[in-house]
């Protein structure tokens, strides 16, 4: 059973990494991790491709700004998992 973890992204650099070292340590083992940057102007999408090339199971996208909805359908989209689970980029 795979998971997909969405997680919309505006401007939130100052709680990003907070929340993907989170998942990180999860026990669950086997999912991804969607980081759907939604226009953010701060560094938000130069942390997601960093985690995203460090670990395959995380994936960064980037989208013009069209809110958090359509992030998350975007994040839809790209998944592969069986189960989908949704994260704002400042829970941990």
């Amino acid at each position: 059973m795979k998971y997909s973890i969405i997680v919309p992204i505006y401007n939130g650099e100052q709680w990003l990494k907070r929340c993907v070292d989170s998942v990180l340590r999860q026990e669950i083992p086997d999912w991804e991790l969607l980081l759907i940057d939604d226009g953010s102007t701060d560094n938000s999408l130069s942390i997601a491709e960093q985690y995203a090339a460090t670990d395959s199971r995380i994936h960064a996208l980037h989208q013009e700004n069209s809110g958090q909805f359509f992030a998350r359908e975007t994040g839809i989209r790209h998944a592969a998992g069986e189960w989908l689970l949704f994260l704002d980029c400042d829970d941990f």
